[in-house]
């Protein structure tokens, strides 16, 4: 017999006082009355197990944050856009100034029923990345098959759609929809985005082609594409074939930009197709954030945060880094060089902002890592331990209207 009936028998049945009730089985008086209370209002009912979960909490998420998330979930899905907690958290920052925590969007994601169970899905943990250090240090190309609509009864047509992307910034630097993607095509594509973007350091591409003839086993030496890099003093790289995860990065934007192009109404001419190319290449870059840059943003931020690496870079002998770091409290951020700690002030106001180290040497350029500004340029002395801002301490003085 649980301790609650026997403490119910004790008072109710054998009319002994709740006091000697309590001390009895060692339990305070004021959990008797309640447990007799109880009972004599709901009888057999009060012996049953109740829920431990409080009345309120105040820390709860509120019923207008749930409805954001489910709209904001619904509104990507329907555009073809990614709409992980990630992406989803992103935008409430950016739109609602909201700030939820990419966990608490998950979770409300899987109450609603909109996340579907993927137990066997290869965790984040093993992924191995990799990216350029600069922008224009490597582009990525490659083209991808889309079959056109049918236009006035005839089937529809075969199209193919290049691209060069950067592999630093994931910004779509070219993007182009053609009936048969040639060499010449790609060549004069690379040219047009060159005068469009600069000179990149290198590019990567699979062995196709229209890329490359140096694997193809005759002798007709570079294609048009290969002269123009040659030209240029443009490194070429190339993937293993059967190997695409080299080329991943391209190969994930197309697989975007299928999935994208899916929920639209399917063009039936190259013009069509391109004019939605022009239109997802906008969004892509300037207003959707991407997942895999730290700090979340978009390309065309992460494109133009940091210098751009030329081919001359490949042969530069200065001791150059690339360091992600958040100022602290103090407005500081520390910095080894030499084998000695230096202190960097950047100002009290750019607390807690990420940023990013770029050091050549001697020279150091502090950029915040979200919109791209310069914080601090200065040249490190090794006779000072703090480098400070040259201005006076404590927050700026007020402007007098």
């Amino acid at each position: 017999m649980s301790r609650a009936r026997l403490v119910i028998t004790a008072v109710v049945v054998e009319g002994r006082t709740q006091t000697e009730v309590a001390r009895t089985y060692g339990v305070t008086q004021g959990w008797v009355s309640r447990l007799v209370t109880r009972y004599r209002a709901e009888g057999e009912a009060a012996f049953e197990p109740r829920s431990r979960r409080p009345k309120d909490s105040p820390s709860a998420t509120t019923r207008d944050v749930v409805e954001y998330v489910v709209e904001l979930r619904h509104d990507l899905v329907n555009r073809g856009l990614d709409a992980g907690a990630a992406t989803i958290a992103w935008h409430l920052s950016q739109f609602k100034k909201l700030e939820v925590s990419i966990s608490t969007i998950n979770r409300i994601l899987v109450r609603q029923g909109l996340v579907t169970p993927q137990p066997k899905k290869r965790p984040r943990s093993s992924y191995v990345r990799f990216e350029a250090d600069m922008p224009n240090e490597c582009w990525q190309s490659d083209f991808t098959h889309y079959r056109l609509a049918r236009h006035k009864g005839t089937e529809g047509e075969d199209a193919e759609i290049l691209t060069f992307l950067d592999d630093h910034s994931r910004k779509v630097m070219h993007m182009r929809a053609h009936h048969r993607v040639t060499g010449e095509i790609v060549r004069a594509a690379f040219l047009e985005t060159v005068e469009e973007h600069g000179i990149p350091a290198s590019t990567l591409t699979d062995n196709g082609m229209v890329f490359t003839t140096r694997f193809s086993g005759g002798k007709g030496g570079r294609n048009g594409f290969e002269a123009e890099l040659q030209r240029l003093g443009v490194e070429q790289k190339n993937s293993r074939p059967n190997h695409p995860t080299t080329c991943g990065k391209v190969e994930r934007l197309q697989q975007t930009l299928k999935k994208w192009l899916r929920a639209r109404r399917r063009p039936s001419t190259i013009t069509g197709l391109q004019r939605l190319l022009d239109e997802f290449m906008e969004e892509y870059n300037a207003t959707r954030p991407h997942s895999s840059l730290r700090p979340k943003r978009t390309p065309d931020s992460a494109y133009l945060a940091r210098p751009k690496a030329t081919p001359g870079d490949r042969d530069d002998d200065r001791h150059s880094r690339v360091r992600h770091d958040i100022v602290d409290q103090a407005g500081k951020v520390t910095l080894r060089v030499h084998g000695q700690l230096h202190s960097i002030g950047i100002g009290r106001h750019h607390a807690r902002t990420h940023i990013i180290l770029l050091v050549q040497d001697l020279d150091v350029r502090v950029v915040d890592a979200s919109t791209g500004e310069l914080l601090r340029e200065l040249r490190i002395d090794l006779s000072k331990r703090y480098h400070g801002t040259g201005k006076a301490p404590g927050p700026p003085p007020r402007l007098r209207g």
